[in-house]
């Protein structure tokens, strides 16, 4: 049986969707950083880098693991070892805690990163109110959803 059968084809179009726009997505965030400067990371790694620089806070493993909704917490600490080793975050020790923030290398790739972004992707958008009103519907839509997939996936587990 297919999954676009039954009641809820559209769903299943939805799904296959974001497959594509994810797989887009993740192939456009490795060719960015790469086009910024740095070679050989993963999409994991690029998001774990520019989570960690926002707001120049410091944050830890369990923290971007959260945030991220990455419920592995070795993917997320691969990462936060690949970025330290490529000397792109510094680490802190607070009693048991570590924390990683950017360091200045880390800082100036994520802005040479907004800069390709910038001139690549963002401006090929319109700016119009209809686009940005589409667009903010989608993210409202996108968390609505990626609660249903939590509880739905939370349920599969106790089957």
């Amino acid at each position: 049986m297919h999954l676009a059968s039954g009641r809820s084809k559209e769903l299943s179009e939805f799904e296959f969707g974001m497959i594509i726009a994810s797989n887009a997505f993740n192939r456009w965030m490795i060719r960015c950083i790469s086009a910024a400067g740095m070679k050989d990371m993963t999409a994991t790694d690029v998001l774990v880098l520019h989570h960690i620089n926002h707001r120049a806070r410091e944050k830890k493993l369990a923290d971007i693991a959260f945030i991220l909704n990455i419920e592995d917490t070795h993917v997320v600490n691969y990462s936060l070892k690949k970025l330290h080793a490529l000397g792109l975050v510094s680490t802190e020790r607070r009693g048991k805690e570590v924390l990683y923030s950017t360091n200045e290398a880390g800082q100036d790739l994520c802005k040479r990163y907004y800069e390709i972004r910038e001139q690549l992707l963002v401006s090929s958008l319109t700016g119009d109110n209809t686009e940005s009103y589409e667009l903010e519907e989608l993210a409202r839509f996108l968390r609505v959803l990626s609660g249903l997939y939590e509880q739905a996936a939370r349920s599969a587990t106790s089957m």
